[in-house]
C-alpha cells in the first residue's frame, strides 16, 4: 500500500460516488426492458424485495471489507484473513478481474449510447431516417461498423481514464457528484415531459398495476428474474464497491451509508421506469421489446412528438450518464489496485487502464462483424454476450458468495472480526434471526441464483 492514501471528503461524496457505481445501465438499460418483459408492477415488487433480502447485506459486506482492510480486494482479504492469505490473495485477484471483464464490453455499450448522444445533436440520425431507414437499420449499421463503434468505446475508455488520473477527490468524487446532479436533473425533466403524451397514463398502469394473471403464467422464471436483477444493479461480488469502502476515513454506521446507496440507485431505476413506459404507450412501442427497446423502439418515440430532436438527445445524454458514472466508479477500482500493489501515479496507472481496457475491448467492438447470426442485442451478439455471461452468471454471484464465506468462516476474516467491523459507528445491532439470514440463509440464495441462471439457459 502507499504510505498516504486518499480518502473521499464527505459523506455526501461517498453516497454519490458509490452510488453512481451501481447506477449504470442496469438501471437504465437492462431494467425497463426486463420489466416488460414479465410483466411490469409485479416484477418491480419481487425486485425490490430482492433488493433487501441480498443487495443490502451483501453491500454492507463488501463495504466493510473495504473498510476494515483500508485497501482494494487484493490485498484486503489477505491483510483481515485469519489463516491462508495466499489463497484470499488468489480469490481477490480472480474476483477481481470481474472488474476488468465488465469494462470490455461495458465500455462498447457506452460508446454507442455516445454516439446516439452526439448523432442527434448534429441530426446525424434525423439525416439518416429522412433517407428511408429505420432505427434498426441504424443501429446494425453502427455496431457493424468498427471504426464507429470502436471510438464510441475510446471516448468512454479516455474519459474514464483522464477522470481517474486526476485524483479521488478533484477526479473521481467532483465529477462524479456533477454527473449525477446533471443526470438526476435530465431524468426529472424528461419524466414530466413524457407524462403529457398521448396515451402515458396507460403506461403507467403497466408499470404500477399489479398484472396477476402474467405472473401466474410463469413465475419461477419471473422470480429468478427478478432475483438476478437486484445482484446485478449493484454490482456486487467483484470488488467494485469495496474499493470505496477502503476510502472512508470515518467510522459511521455503514448500514445506514449502504441504505442511502441502495435508496438512490433503486431510485434511477424507478424513474427509468416512469420515463420510458408512457414513453412506449403513447407511441405504441411494444413495452417487452427486449434489449433493444433503448437503441431501436424508443427512438421512434421521438420523432413522434414535437422537438424530438432536442428530446432524444436529453435522452440519450442521461443514459450516457448513467453508464460514465459507472465506468469511471469501475476504472477508479482498476486504478486502485495498481497504485497499491505497485505504487505507481495516478496519471500512470489511468494512462495504462485507460489504454489496457481499449485494448481488451476490441474483441467486443469486432465480435459484432465476426458472428454472422447477429440478432441485435439478442442471441448471437457473439464476445458482447459471453463476456456479460461470465461477469452476470459466474463472477458476481460468486463473488458475492465468497465475500460472505470470507466474512464468516474462521479461516477468513471471521464472524466476531466482521461483525465488529460492521457495528462499528453505529448504537444499535443486529438481531440474531438477521445475522442467521445472513451466515446461513444468503449464501444459500445467492448459489441459488447461481444455479437458476443454469437451469433458464439450458431451458431456453
Amino acid at each position: 500500500m502507499t504510505k498516504e492514501r486518499e480518502n473521499l471528503t464527505s459523506r455526501l461524496g461517498f453516497i454519490l460516488v458509490s452510488a453512481g457505481c451501481a447506477i449504470g445501465l442496469g438501471n437504465i438499460w437492462r431494467f425497463p426492458f426486463i420489466v416488460g418483459e414479465y410483466g411490469g408492477c409485479i416484477f418491480v415488487l419481487l425486485y425490490l424485495l430482492f433488493l433487501i433480502l441480498m443487495g443490502f447485506p451483501l453491500l454492507m459486506a463488501e463495504m466493510s471489507i473495504g473498510r476494515g482492510s483500508h485497501s482494494n480486494l487484493v490485498l484486503g482479504l489477505p491483510k483481515l484473513a485469519n489463516k491462508g492469505k495466499k489463497f484470499w490473495c488468489t480469490l481477490g485477484g480472480i474476483t477481481s478481474m470481474g472488474c476488468l471483464l465488465l469494462m470490455m464490453y461495458y465500455t462498447t455499450v457506452t460508446g454507442w449510447l455516445l454516439t446516439y448522444t452526439g448523432d442527434y445533436l448534429t441530426g446525424a440520425i434525423a439525416k439518416g431516417t429522412a433517407d428511408g431507414s429505420t432505427y434498426g437499420d441504424f443501429f446494425s449499421a453502427l455496431i457493424s461498423d468498427p471504426k464507429a463503434s470502436g471510438i464510441g468505446m475510446f471516448i468512454a475508455c479516455a474519459i474514464g481514464g483522464l477522470v481517474c488520473s486526476l485524483g479521488l477527490k478533484n477526479g473521481v468524487e467532483s465529477f462524479v457528484k456533477y454527473m449525477m446532479a446533471l443526470l438526476l436533473i435530465l431524468m426529472g425533466v424528461l419524466a414530466v415531459r413524457v407524462l403529457f403524451l398521448p396515451n402515458a397514463m396507460e403506461g403507467l398502469k403497466f408499470y404500477l398495476l399489479p398484472n396477476w394473471q402474467r405472473f401466474t403464467e410463469n413465475p419461477y422464471e419471473t422470480i429468478s428474474a427478478a432475483m438476478g436483477q437486484a445482484f446485478f444493479t449493484l454490482s456486487l461480488g467483484v470488488g467494485s464497491m469495496e474499493i470505496f469502502g477502503s476510502y472512508l476515513p470515518w467510522k459511521k454506521s455503514l448500514a445506514k451509508e449502504c441504505a442511502w446507496i441502495i435508496i438512490l440507485d433503486t431510485f434511477v431505476a424507478l424513474a427509468a421506469g416512469f420515463i420510458i413506459f408512457p414513453a412506449c404507450t403513447s407511441s405504441s412501442v411494444d413495452v417487452s421489446a427486449g434489449p433493444g427497446l433503448i437503441f431501436i423502439s424508443l427512438p421512434n418515440v421521438f420523432t413522434q412528438v414535437a422537438g424530438g430532436r432536442f428530446w432524444g438527445f436529453l435522452f440519450f445524454a442521461f443514459l450516457s450518464l448513467a453508464a460514465l458514472t459507472t465506468v469511471i466508479a469501475v476504472f477508479e477500482n482498476l486504478l486502485a489496485l495498481l497504485i497499491d500493489i505497485f505504487h505507481w501515479k495516478r496519471i500512470t496507472a489511468g494512462i495504462v487502464v485507460g489504454l489496457a481496457v481499449a485494448a481488451l475491448s476490441v474483441p467486443c467492438v469486432l465480435g459484432f462483424n465476426l458472428w454472422s447470426s447477429f440478432q441485435p442485442l439478442g442471441a448471437g451478439t457473439g464476445v458482447l454476450d459471453l463476456e456479460d455471461f461470465i461477469v452476470s452468471q459466474n463472477l458476481l454471484p460468486l463473488g458475492g458468495l465468497t465475500m460472505l464465506i470470507f466474512c464468516f468462516a474462521k479461516f477468513g476474516w471471521g464472524k466476531k472480526n466482521f461483525l465488529a467491523e460492521l457495528h462499528e459507528g453505529q448504537s444499535w445491532k443486529f438481531s440474531r434471526s438477521f445475522l442467521f439470514y445472513y451466515q446461513y440463509l444468503l449464501p444459500v440464495i445467492l448459489l441459488a441464483v447461481f444455479v437458476i441462471g443454469y437451469i433458464q439457459i439450458f431451458k431456453h
